[in-house]
This record gives C-alpha cells, structure tokens and sequence, in this order.
C-alpha cells in the first residue's frame, strides 16, 4: 500500500549548523515514522547522521525510509517494524540496528501512541496502561538496549520528547505517562554522572504543540488549546522541531541533565527566524536549583503559610550544590 507522508521542506537552514555536523553518527529514533518523529529523523539525516526509525506501521515505514533516503542518498535510513513497549522485539530490532551500522551514537526516546489519549476523568485503566507502556516502559527498553553500548565506548547521546506535566493542552493520561518517562529521564542524567567521566549526555526536549492545521472534525479524545504557539501562528512544524532538536543534539555535552523549552532552543540560534517573532514572550522563567528539582512534587500550589524564612529556587539567585 502506497503512503503519501505529512511533510514539507526542511528547516535546517535556520539553525546555522553545516550537513556534516553529525556525519559519522547512528541515530535510533522510535515513533519516527511521523509528526515530530518524522522531522526529527528527517533533520538528523539532513546533519549527516545515519538513522534507524523503529514503529510499527511497515507502510510508513518503508515510506519513512525511501523518502529520507532520497532527501539524502540511499542508506541513510533503515526502518525497523517493532513495538517500543516489547523487550523481546525491541532486543531484536537493537540487534539489526548494530548489524547494519556496528553502533548507536544517539537515542531520541519519541514513540507515544495518541490514539489512547483522554483527560483523567475519561481515562480507562487499559488506555492509562497502554500509555505508561509505549511512553515510560519503551524509553526505559530503548535505553537498556543501547546506552550500555554507548557507555562502553564512552560517547553518546540519549534525550526524550516531553511534554506538560499537568493542566496540559493536550489529554492528560498522555502526559502522566510521559511525565514518568521524564523522571526516568532526569535519574538517568544524575545516575551517570558528568560527560567528561562517561562520554554520554542526556537532555530533555519539550516542543510544546507540533502539528499542522486539520481539515475536518478532531478525534473526541484529542483535546488541544486553539492557541498560536510563541513565535508561531498556530501550532509548530514538525520540520522546525526537528531542526531545534537536532540543534540540541550537536550541543549535548552542555545541556547534560537539562529540560529545554524549543523556544529557549530558538533563541540560542542567531540564525533561527520566527514565522511571527511580534508573538514571542519578552522574557523566560529562571532555572531551578538542582537540589530542588528532586522534590519538585513538593513545592507546588500554595501548601501551608511558611514557618521559615524562603529561600528561592531560581537557579540564578543561589549557587547550585553539586550532587
């Protein structure tokens, strides 16, 4: 069966980055078949790398690979049907991922399957199940299967697609699960330890709202702000993420154990250009101390009147202690 992809022409040119930026490098990205999965794949590509796109539609994954293969030149792309949540299958399509191109460099943890997506009220077990399995259970097989190997050889690269953590724009069983994906995320950082001991970095990446404008009715269990994003009029490209991410990517080993909004992403490039710049916000919120973010859970909504002096948790007004 013929499948006609959702893409338009690549933005990597905005980034200021060269096409050999990444040359050299196996990228593994699962759910890159479409949406911000797809441009990210197709931008790495663009950088040099050679990817591996792992999800399981076989249609649009031989399209994924035949396209990003003439974007570039034949080998580039290797698809691998598989599903994220399995470790037996994931075990196998690591293994065709090393026989073919004898290592993984980078690892973008991006599967998530929207079709199970509802606010917490309508959320059924079984679609809150199957959410944890494809979002935390799949980043947690994807890094076992390849960051033991990155380790060894004391360079990679390992960063996660998050998302809002609650009062989201998007169904938020969604966001539960990639909420544990995201703490999976940040003890990995911690576990590992500084780049200059391991060789491997690990960051998070959030898009905010990726897509395109739809024709006709929205799925009732899609649930999305109609909302311009900053910068934007409306939602983001995926090809714009992809190359804001890949931009991430070549920086890695300064961002270990971050979270990076794409738009702090986009102003870090001289070169990046706004669709409507008028709609940016004039500043940011400050970086949160390290000591704090473990206990993040415990310093939200209003909680009791302090009995102690307040100390702030902006990054910038304390020095951060050193785990």
């Amino acid at each position: 069966m013929e499948v006609k992809l959702d893409i338009a022409p690549l933005t990597m040119f905005k980034t200021g980055l060269k096409k050999d930026a990444l040359a050299g490098e196996v990228a593994v990205i699962t759910g890159g078949t479409s949406n911000i999965g797809l441009g990210v794949a197709r931008s790495l590509a663009w950088a040099g790398a050679k990817v591996v796109v792992l999800a399981r539609n076989p249609d649009k994954g031989k399209a994924t690979q035949q396209l990003i293969d003439s974007e570039n030149k034949p080998g580039t792309a290797l698809f691998i049907s598989t599903d994220v949540s399995n470790e037996t299958a994931m075990t196998e399509a690591a293994k065709k991922a090393y026989d073919t191109f004898g290592k993984v460099d980078i690892l973008v943890n991006n599967a998530m399957d929207m079709t199970h997506a509802a606010s917490i009220m309508k959320s059924s077990v079984a679609q809150l199940d199957r959410q944890y399995e494809v979002a935390a259970r799949g980043a947690l097989i994807a890094i076992h299967m390849f960051v033991p190997k990155m380790l060894e050889r004391k360079h990679g690269i390992v960063t996660y697609l998050s998302t809002a953590f609650a009062f989201p724009m998007g169904p938020a069983n969604y966001c539960a699960a990639k909420a544990t994906a995201s703490s999976i995320m940040a003890s990995l950082a911690a576990e590992l330890g500084p780049v200059k001991d391991t060789g491997v970095s690990v960051f998070q990446f959030l898009p905010t709202t990726i897509g395109r404008p739809r024709s006709g009715p929205v799925a009732a269990n899609i649930s999305m702000v109609p909302r311009g994003m900053p910068g934007y009029d409306g939602a983001i490209p995926p090809e714009d993420a992809g190359a804001a991410l890949t931009y991430c990517i070549t920086k890695a080993d300064q961002l270990h154990g971050s979270g990076l909004h794409m738009t702090q992403v986009n102003r870090q490039m001289s070169t990046w250009v706004f669709p409507k710049p008028e709609t940016l916000r004039k500043a940011d919120y400050d970086r949160i101390r390290d000591e704090v973010t473990p206990l993040l859970f415990a310093y939200i909504g209003p909680g009791f009147p302090p009995k102690v002096p307040l100390v702030s948790i902006n990054r910038s007004e304390n020095a951060p202690r050193a785990y």
